[in-house]
């Protein structure tokens, strides 16, 4: 049995299998799963029209939402991606700002969609958690400075 709890996510129409895919494209243990086709003509739509799309992203349920244009995601939601090293880091960047996404700030990057993402490398939070305040201070400051995490630099920052 599935999960009985699932994130939906809203998209404009057509939208959401085309996201779906996208970030299946990205992730290990990601699959689209089942799409719900409209059975009849509905106030903004058409029989045969997506309703929705479910879809996994390293192992986690979710579901896409043709919802339309009236609702846009904004930064109170985001998705933190914990990675390993600069070059998974670099992938997943690269990936979403390069298919019209946006940099932004401190590790934060948009997708075209509008949903907000944070490429995290583990060594980040392990330094902004060092016991030391003064390494973690270091590391928060370091990264205050750039969009997308330069490990060497959070590295170069801990060390002191």
């Amino acid at each position: 049995m599935g999960s009985k709890m699932r994130t939906v996510l809203w998209f404009d129409h057509g939208e959401a299998r085309k996201a779906a895919e996208f970030y299946v494209s990205l992730f290990p243990d990601s699959e689209v799963g089942a799409i719900m086709k409209a059975p009849g003509d509905y106030p903004s739509g058409h029989s045969g029209d997506e309703l929705t799309v479910d879809f996994t992203l390293l192992g986690m349920p979710f579901q896409g939402l043709a919802g339309g244009s009236q609702f846009k995601p904004n930064e109170a939601v985001s998705f933190m991606i914990e990675t390993e090293d600069q070059v998974e880091t670099d992938r997943y960047w690269n990936a979403i700002v390069d298919n019209g996404g946006a940099e932004s700030a401190c590790g934060w990057c948009k997708d075209r969609w509008g949903f907000s993402w944070q490429i995290t490398p583990r060594i980040l939070n392990e330094g902004i958690n060092d016991p030391d305040p003064a390494t973690a201070k270091r590391v928060f400051d370091a990264m205050m400075t750039i969009q997308k995490i330069d490990i060497a630099q959070i590295e170069a920052a801990r060390k002191g």
